[in-house]
């Protein structure tokens, strides 16, 4: 199946809603707020608007299939850092959608010349951790029982980050681009 990525748009709203409640409440855990209310979208696009948020989605057969968002706040003391937040559908997981994603993302980061780049997700999302890894991030933090889902258990978070001029530096002594 192929995919479309294109920017997040208001016109997106319902769709994004739809996309968020399909998931598995586990994938949402590390987002701090909870995406399959209205209101956490409208948030999210108004962040769009004022440019605290660049956001993609991966798009198959007029679905959405995927998410990536860069999440940065240029009035901070971390302006040189964004923050990565990537959601994919259950049964398009382990098919590069996570990749073509996240380096949509990569390009937007060097557009705005992030320095460093993080991402947090559950620590038994190994899946999405080897994706990061194989990208170039580290783990960096754990963050123990950080998060609750609705059945109150709790769960630890994983804190990744990348490096650009690490990583852009490794990938130079091997000849890559």
């Amino acid at each position: 199946m192929s995919h479309r990525i294109r920017r997040f748009q208001p016109d997106d709203r319902e769709a994004m809603i739809a996309f968020a409640k399909d998931l598995p409440e586990h994938d949402l855990l590390f987002l701090g707020r909870d995406l399959r209310h209205p209101r956490v979208i409208e948030a999210w696009l108004g962040a769009i608007d004022e440019g605290w948020i660049d956001s993609l989605l991966a798009e198959e057969d007029g679905a959405i299939v995927g998410s990536a968002a860069l999440v940065r706040d240029p009035l901070s003391w971390s302006a040189h850092v964004g923050e990565v937040r990537l959601l994919v559908a259950s049964e398009r997981r382990g098919a590069g959608l996570g990749r073509d994603l996240l380096e949509g993302i990569f390009a937007i980061a060097d557009v705005h010349g992030l320095a460093k780049l993080t991402a947090a997700m559950t620590t038994d999302q190994q899946g999405s951790i080897a994706l990061f890894e194989n990208l170039g991030f580290r783990a960096e933090a754990m963050l123990k029982e950080q998060v609750r889902g609705r059945d109150g258990r709790p769960h630890d978070i994983a804190i990744l980050s990348y490096d650009v001029a690490r990583v852009t530096a490794r990938h130079s002594a091997f000849g890559l681009e």
